[in-house]
């Protein structure tokens, strides 16, 4: 019955994000690393500098996702149990909110201490910008942007299309945000190639990032950030990033922490001029934990409102 499979759903839900609160993303065997390998693979058979050839690309391998999430859904239609505990393995594989803040803490530890160099071989694990000419300033700022942008990709969105679509949401999200990753940023090699997975996973996630924009504004007074300027920097100045869907995310938390994000961004050979998100004043070493308390606290919520939405689900009853 209809309502006994949300229950499941639900429940997964919440499982899946306790593990990945309590134990970060799984050490070995990671299904998300082999869907990567998989998709670098194909990428060398089927490459070609063609918007054409990157949509077949991104198309098979979404869609390859998704046909697996379909086949879970179905074979646990009836086995509630089993369909709890796979929602939950499936959604404690495609989060990775404990991870981000792990990794923000990676880059964290040796700017305090001093230890730029250290600071900037962390960087890469979480923003794709060079990190080599970066001071202590400038590392700190890449690390709260990538924390606030992040905070969508790596949890509130999963939960968002796992609670609209079960397992083949959960799926399909992580296989559309894992190539936008790998194919869809702006290069020589992938400005064609990988526009259908940057443009999905513009449209997967723009949804979730506004969500996660509304998530900071309520529970910013949990962790001590203002709520106010949460909102107000998210209405004024969240369309400005060029990113539809980034900007929301960073801006909110921008003004929940009385920061200003933006400025010069260098990827390899590419500069990029990011305009100011918020008024207050550039971030610091200090400002790391404050972001992954405040990200850690929207994911959870993200977690609760997913749950619950599952539950009260319109035509939930039992029939």
């Amino acid at each position: 019955m209809r309502g006994d499979r949300d229950l499941a759903t639900a429940a997964g839900l919440a499982l899946g994000a306790a593990a990945d609160l309590l134990l970060a993303d799984p050490r070995r065997l990671h299904p998300v690393a082999g869907f990567g390998t998989a998709a670098a693979a194909l990428e060398r058979l089927t490459y070609r500098d063609s918007r054409m050839a990157g949509a077949g690309y991104a198309a098979v391998l979404v869609g390859t996702a998704g046909a697996a999430g379909i086949a879970l859904d179905r074979s646990t239609r009836d086995r509630h149990v089993i369909r709890a505990l796979t929602t939950a393995a499936v959604t404690w594989a495609v989060l990775g909110g404990t991870s981000l803040g792990r990794a923000a803490r990676g880059v964290y530890v040796p700017l305090v201490e001093g230890d730029l160099a250290a600071a900037r071989a962390q960087l890469p694990s979480l923003a794709g910008r060079d990190p080599s000419g970066l001071d202590a300033g400038e590392l700190a700022r890449a690390t709260v942007e990538s924390v606030a942008e992040n905070a969508c990709d790596a949890a509130v969105a999963p939960l968002f299309w796992g609670a609209v679509a079960g397992l083949p949401g959960l799926a399909a999200y992580r296989a559309v945000n894992t190539l936008d990753a790998m194919v869809g940023h702006r290069s020589a090699r992938y400005a064609r190639f990988g526009w259908a997975a940057a443009r999905a996973d513009d449209v997967a996630n723009w949804l979730p990032a506004r969500l996660t924009a509304a998530l900071t504004v309520a529970v910013a007074p949990l962790t001590g950030a203002s709520p106010g300027g949460a909102l107000r920097t998210w209405w004024r100045d969240g369309a400005e990033h060029p990113s539809p869907n980034s900007g929301r995310c960073e801006a909110s938390l921008a003004g929940a922490l009385g920061l200003r994000l933006g400025g010069r961004n260098v990827y390899g050979s590419r500069v990029e001029v990011r305009p100011a998100l918020g008024d207050g004043r550039p971030p610091l070493a200090g400002d790391i934990p404050r972001a992954v308390r405040l990200s850690r606290a929207v994911w959870t919520a993200a977690a609760g409102v997913a749950v619950l939405s599952r539950l009260l689900r319109p035509g939930r009853r039992s029939t």
